[in-house]
């Protein structure tokens, strides 16, 4: 009777040990970003820093791996958005400012001055390192052309973001939803 109660406990407890012991992160579902007020959601975890052999010379690869989507120079995207609008496209520049909380987007520019594209993650199913600021990217994606409430572009100016405004005054950016991102420092 003894060892058929202790056989009867091992079946039990070992699937539980287990499960227990998986702690492999879950992408975060559609419906908890889009619940969420803010673009972080609160039990959304912040990626690790990348590591690599040589630190100073990396390519990291988040999301899908790059198709060789149609590449769009990110002057001629920034200057004619709406000729792009809802495509899928390639787009290679410099990191100027990533999420600093997350990693949940970054901002390609051509300078510290000027708008950028501001780049999220399809799905909020991926994001980079805190610290890529400073790198190179390539991302592919789908371009979108977006107004957004005064509250978001406070929001984005105090996380360093520069939010364009039109001659109306109201805050338009233009974004990149990809599906994929390689870093290179």
């Amino acid at each position: 009777m003894h060892m058929l109660r202790t056989a009867l406990v091992m079946l039990v407890a070992a699937p539980l040990v287990a499960l227990a012991a998986d702690k492999t992160p879950k992408p975060a579902a559609k419906a908890e970003a889009a619940s969420s007020d803010c673009h972080h959601p609160a039990d959304a975890k912040a990626p690790e820093a990348a590591k690599a052999a040589n630190p100073g010379d990396w390519t990291l690869t988040r999301g899908e791996p790059l198709k060789g989507e149609k590449t769009v120079k990110l002057s001629e995207l920034l200057a004619k958005p709406q000729a792009h609008d809802g495509k899928v496209v390639r787009v290679e520049g410099q990191v100027r400012k990533a999420c600093e909380k997350k990693g949940c987007w970054m901002e390609l520019a051509q300078d510290a001055k000027s708008p950028g594209v501001r780049v999220t993650f399809k799905d909020y199913g991926f994001f980079v390192p805190l610290d890529s600021a400073g790198s190179q990217a390539r991302v592919e994606g789908v371009v979108k052309v977006a107004e957004l409430s005064d509250a978001h572009a406070k929001h984005y100016e105090a996380e360093g973001a520069i939010v364009p405004r039109g001659t109306d005054g109201k805050p338009r950016e233009v974004q990149l939803v990809a599906s994929g991102v390689e870093l290179r420092r």
